[in-house]
């Protein structure tokens, strides 16, 4: 069974996936206060959202930088 998420990994994948809370949100079809929330620690975040959540940002293509790319 899994797990609800720590703040820590909420923002951390955010982050990695260089999204803003808003559009973070929005990916899993919730509200920018929830979202606020679960990286507050001040609510947890349900195991499927946070599974939802780490498949949708495997998914999202950013553009590659650099000469040797």
């Amino acid at each position: 069974m899994s797990s609800s998420p720590t703040p820590d990994a909420i923002r951390t994948l955010r982050e990695k996936a260089e999204l803003t809370q808003t559009d973070a949100a929005a990916l899993v079809h919730s509200g920018l206060r929830t979202w606020q929330q679960w990286e507050a620690g001040d609510r947890r975040m349900h195991p499927g959202l946070w599974e939802l959540f780490r498949l949708k940002t495997t998914l999202i293509e950013r553009p590659k930088t650099g000469i040797n790319q």
